[in-house]
């Protein structure tokens, strides 16, 4: 397996897996390698039984994804963008079917195909100072990488035709507002600049700090962006893995069926939960949790 440039892969709490597009130079936009090894990353994490759930972010406090790399794109014909965009049609889908949640942690940038990154995901949590479009039309293009479809399975086609059409950029509480994003994560002075002198008295550094200064501002609220992430994560994980596998997978191929379609494969997955062994293990521990209340 070759090794990994700009991509980073970080365990937490043993089963909860974190993915870093590693290019803050350039605002983590992506070419052909970030591409692949993305792709790489992706397999990696699948493979891996005691992954059960996925976090995608960008390095840095500035931006998850600023999209394609406009040097390389520039350059390239027709038939090379028609090879380009399928192999990153190729890599998304990998994320949208992943069998474990991806939550996105929008941290910054995530434009154009960043953005698509962000759609292809399961959960998106963005930090306040996020902005989120599809800016392709400003450069001469559509959205190539599945942006006019998953935008408007998650907001609407009349929604996903104004941001598509306008390059609109939006800030994190206007996603929120249309549900791009399901959750906005901001700085409290007071409460985190508790949090972080408390950090500070634990690691013995002296002269405790007294208000956010601009340096520290970005990085804490990095920082708060993935920790509810992982709280998001840890929430998961508590429950059944074989029923949310089963239940991503009802949704996702739900989305584009009819109601009768889409309720028989549900019938189909739920039937199916019951031969795995979680269900009968947690049925039975509900069960005498309720007893022992008694």
């Amino acid at each position: 397996m070759s090794k990994l440039n700009h991509i980073q892969i970080e365990r937490r709490l043993d089963n909860i897996a974190i993915i870093t597009i590693n290019r803050p130079e350039v605002l983590n936009a992506i070419n052909v390698e970030v591409i692949a090894e993305l792709s790489q990353a992706i397999d990696i994490v699948s493979a891996d039984d005691s992954v059960k759930v996925v976090i995608i972010t960008g390095k840095g406090e500035r931006s998850f994804c600023a999209g394609a790399d406009i040097r390389y794109v520039i350059n390239i014909n027709a038939i090379e963008a028609e090879r380009y965009a399928s192999s990153v049609h190729e890599m998304l889908n990998k994320i949208e079917n992943l069998e474990k949640p991806v939550i996105a942690a929008i941290n910054g940038y995530a434009l154009g195909g960043g953005c698509e990154i962000a759609l292809a995901c399961d959960i998106r949590i963005a930090s306040s100072n996020a902005k989120i479009g599809q800016t392709e039309v400003t450069i001469g293009i559509p959205p190539g990488w599945g942006g006019t479809q998953r935008m408007l399975r998650i907001v609407g086609p009349a929604k996903a035709k104004e941001l598509i059409f306008t390059g609109r950029m939006l800030t994190a509480d206007e996603a929120l507002r249309i549900g791009l994003v399901s959750n906005v994560v901001g700085l409290d002075t007071k409460s985190d600049v508790a949090m972080k002198t408390s950090e500070e008295a634990k690691e013995g550094i002296g002269n405790f700090s007294t208000r956010m200064n601009k340096e520290d501002a970005p990085k804490l609220l990095n920082k708060k962006l993935i920790d509810e992430c992982i709280k998001l994560g840890e929430e998961i994980t508590k429950n059944s893995y074989n029923a949310v596998r089963v239940s991503k997978m009802l949704i996702n191929r739900g989305i584009d069926a009819d109601i009768q379609t889409g309720l028989r494969l549900e019938i189909y997955g739920w039937a199916l939960c019951f031969a795995h062994e979680d269900r009968q293990k947690m049925m039975s521990a509900f069960l005498n949790k309720g007893r022992s209340k008694k």
